[in-house]
């Protein structure tokens, strides 16, 4: 079978790594996120932040909040560099999020925010837990015996 060529319009622009430390991911969600012209110009240039921002459902609406996204400086109308983005999801998957944040005391994490295959800007979100001190430092040891393990692994051969 012919393998599929390779996306050439898929770039991640900004990824949050801490998410998968301090939260349990649960179940996660592609959504797409409506943005002024400057700002794109600017997340092709690679300059943006996910990483202390979160998502939420206000007034039946689902919004990204505290997202970094640096100002475009050949821009003629400029935006706000932490503005509040609104996010475009079904309304079966936003009764969904509504339900796991207000009634299970779940979080929406954002994931990873990249370029699809047509060029569109995309975010994944996830709906997670927030984890204890002790559920990190049990997340940390079975990544340290992981290493640990490939390490013997690579050695012994």
């Amino acid at each position: 079978m012919a393998k599929k060529p390779e996306n050439k319009n898929y770039k991640v622009i900004a990824e949050n790594r801490r998410a998968r430390y301090d939260y349990a991911i649960e179940d996660d969600l592609e959504v797409g996120i409506i943005l002024q012209g400057s700002e794109v110009k600017s997340l092709r240039t690679g300059q943006s932040n996910i990483a202390d921002s979160y998502a939420s459902v206000d007034d039946g609406e689902l919004w990204l909040t505290n997202a970094y996204i640096a100002p475009y400086e050949q821009a003629m109308f400029g935006h706000e560099a932490r503005a509040k983005r609104k996010l475009l999801v079904s309304r079966r998957e936003l009764s969904r999020l509504w339900n796991a944040t207000k009634r299970e005391g779940m979080t929406l994490v954002p994931l990873v925010m990249y370029f699809n295959d047509r060029g569109l800007v995309k975010l994944k979100i996830a709906t997670a837990k927030g984890k204890k001190n002790h559920d990190k430092r049990q997340s940390d040891a079975k990544r340290d015996w992981a290493r640990q393990k490939q390490r013997l692994l690579r050695h012994d051969t």
